[in-house]
């Protein structure tokens, strides 16, 4: 199965419930019309994270196809053309951001009723080699990331080799998506050791800026 997640910002001027509300119920509807789509979830931050200001991104679709044959010939459908014209009516089309995944499960559970879902918007740090970026990721932090008990599932993303041999460098070059009962024990997992072991391993392969998040709910749609 192919993984593509799209993240993006809300429409400029638009009322943030105003935008969940479409994005969950009419968008919704017109994403389900597309032919070879096998699941799709969305995860909407909550909206207590907007305290501060805004985030720097108003949600990540999810969506899975069978392979890439699939999803070269979406874009060739009428019903793909009715998504563009229907995201134009809330989404901020210039903040798209579209990533093709390889998903790594770092922690195998089931994600419970009402969990929180974080999602990190990962880049890797400046001048190391992808291969080498990828590798530490899975293989050195999702084991030490792993021992963080509070976690439900643990999910690295991992953007496909396409995406680094064309164009401009990604934005970003994965997703780290993590699973906890609820907030409370998305707190209780920052005072951990386990996760004062992450923090230390960070600047191994990430920015010194760090990265950027959003706490979120996901829906199952599809």
């Amino acid at each position: 199965m192919l993984k593509v997640a799209v993240a993006f910002k809300r429409k400029p001027g638009m009322a943030l419930e105003a935008f969940q509300d479409y994005w969950r119920t009419r968008h919704a509807d017109v994403v389900c019309r597309l032919p070879g789509l096998r699941r799709y979830v969305q995860s909407h931050p909550l909206l207590a994270g907007y305290s501060k200001g805004e985030l720097a991104r108003d949600g990540v679709a999810e969506l899975w196809f069978d392979d890439l044959a699939a999803l070269k010939h979406l874009a060739t459908t009428p019903e793909y053309r009715d998504l563009e014209a229907d995201e134009a009516r809330f989404i901020d089309r210039d903040s798209m951001v579209l990533m093709l995944l390889d998903t790594h499960v770092i922690v195998e559970g089931e994600v419970p009723e009402g969990a929180v879902k974080s999602i990190e918007f990962i880049a890797r740090r400046p001048g190391m080699a992808v291969a080498d970026f990828q590798r530490h990721w899975r293989d050195v932090h999702g084991p030490i990331a792993a021992g963080i008990t509070q976690i439900r599932r643990y999910e690295q993303n991992h953007l496909r080799p396409g995406a680094y041999t064309r164009g401009p460098a990604p934005l970003y070059d994965g997703l780290a998506v993590v699973w906890f009962d609820d907030t409370q024990a998305m707190r209780a997992s920052a005072r951990s050791e386990a996760f004062a072991q992450t923090r230390a391993d960070e600047p191994n392969f990430l920015p010194d800026t760090g990265v950027d998040f959003i706490i979120t709910r996901e829906h199952v749609v599809l």
